[in-house]
Parts: C-alpha cells; sequence; structure tokens
C-alpha cells in the first residue's frame, strides 16, 4: 500500500468551542489508482486532502506513505518529502504572476535544490515535455495573466508533475471552470497518471467527475464512507 491514514482526526477551537471537522478516518491509496472523494462544501475535503499530503497535521491519527509516518518526520525531511514525492493542484491556481508559465513549472524543481548546467537544461525539457502533453507548448514564455482559467489549470497540473510525483492530489481542480473543461483537466490527469502510474486523489463536490474514478467515497459528518 502507497498511502495509509489511519483514525484521522482533526478538531478546530475558535476560542469558544472545538470544532470537529474529521472523526476517525481511515483510508488506503494504492499505487497508480484514482481515489475520489466527494462531498458538499465544507465537509471537510480539503482538510483531509491537506492531511494526507502533510500541509496540516491530524489531531489524531497517522499518515503513512510507503511504510513511514510522515507526521514523524523533522520539518526539513517532511518538506523535501512533500516537495519530492508529492504533487498538489488547487482549485485557484497559485501560479505566480511575475514568471513565465515554463517558469512557473519548473518552481517546485528548483526549491531546496541546486539545478545548474545541463541540469537545468534536462528541467526545461522535462517542462517543455509537459506542457506539450497539455496542449501549452506554445504559451511556455507567456505569462498568467495571458491565459484562460482553463489554460491555467493546465500549468498547475504540469507544475505538480514537474517533480514526477507519486501522488498527486489535487483539491476541487476543476471548480472554476466549465463542465467541458473540466473533463478535460480529469483527462489530462488521468492520461499522465497511467503514463508514470502515480496515484492520484481528487477531491470534489461534482459526482459526475468523481465516477471516472477508479474509487470514489463519500465525506458526510467528518465521516467516510465507500
Amino acid at each position: 500500500m502507497m498511502l495509509e491514514a489511519k483514525n484521522i482526526h482533526k478538531t478546530y477551537n475558535n476560542g469558544k468551542k472545538d470544532l470537529q471537522v474529521l472523526k476517525g478516518i481511515d483510508i488506503n491509496i494504492e499505487k497508480g489508482k484514482f481515489v475520489a472523494i466527494v462531498g458538499p462544501s465544507g465537509a471537510g475535503k480539503s482538510t483531509l486532502l491537506h492531511i494526507l499530503g502533510g500541509l496540516d497535521i491530524p489531531t489524531e491519527g497517522r499518515v503513512v506513505f510507503e511504510g513511514e509516518d510522515i507526521y514523524e518526520l523533522s520539518d526539513s525531511a517532511l518538506s523535501r518529502a512533500r516537495n519530492e514525492k508529492f504533487g498538489f493542484v488547487f482549485q485557484f491556481y497559485h501560479l505566480l504572476p511575475e514568471f513565465t508559465v515554463l517558469e512557473n513549472v519548473m518552481m517546485p524543481a528548483l526549491i531546496n535544490r541546486k539545478i545548474a548546467g545541463s541540469q537545468s537544461q534536462k528541467l526545461k525539457d522535462l517542462g517543455l515535455g509537459l506542457l506539450k502533453k497539455a496542449g501549452l507548448e506554445n504559451r511556455a514564455s507567456h505569462f498568467p495573466s495571458q491565459l484562460s482559467g482553463g489554460e491555467k489549470q493546465r500549468v498547475a497540473i504540469v507544475r505538480g508533475l514537474i517533480n514526477q510525483p507519486k501522488l498527486l492530489l489535487c483539491d476541487e481542480p476543476t471548480g472554476n471552470l466549465d463542465s467541458h473543461t473540466g473533463e478535460g483537466i480529469i483527462s489530462l490527469i488521468k492520461e499522465i497518471k497511467s503514463e508514470i502510474q502515480m496515484a492520484v486523489v481528487l477531491v470534489t463536490h461534482n459526482l459526475e467527475l468523481a465516477k471516472t474514478a477508479d474509487r470514489v467515497y463519500h465525506l458526510r459528518d467528518g465521516v467516510l464512507e465507500h
């Protein structure tokens, strides 16, 4: 099993009372599988995704990735694991406006690494190759402000893939897009997933999109149901 989350609880305190968002969730993610988690807004889908990816600490429970509890790692080791093993795609793109499309795509590979010379060229070639798969090879030198919403999301997906992660975590990646463009985004994710045998976890409120996954979970009242 690539990833196992066991008895995940998450409680927030607003200063007056505790709000229990996740209530003892168990989920297993196998290598190369596409898993969808659906539920209404406010159900805790994003919170669960962030915990699975090492972005948020559970109040209780364990997240074991390739046999190692990620929340027992040092801060630097967890940061390195997030950067090298996990890819992230968010609803609002989070592209850096002052950098070109290709520079945005390359950014995760440049973080915490010293890349120069031939390595830099290999990274550019990889980024351009991924952009070509996404139909964006002619946009490499453009800036985010020059792109449509669908193009920005495809750039965000390519950026999430630049380190060739073992697990891609997608948080409502089609939420800002029309249905046709959203379907194209999911098709792109599935195509690249098959090529590099990564696992994908998609959280969405769109049940129709979720049905294309290998397995669908429903998050209701802090509990995950098959």
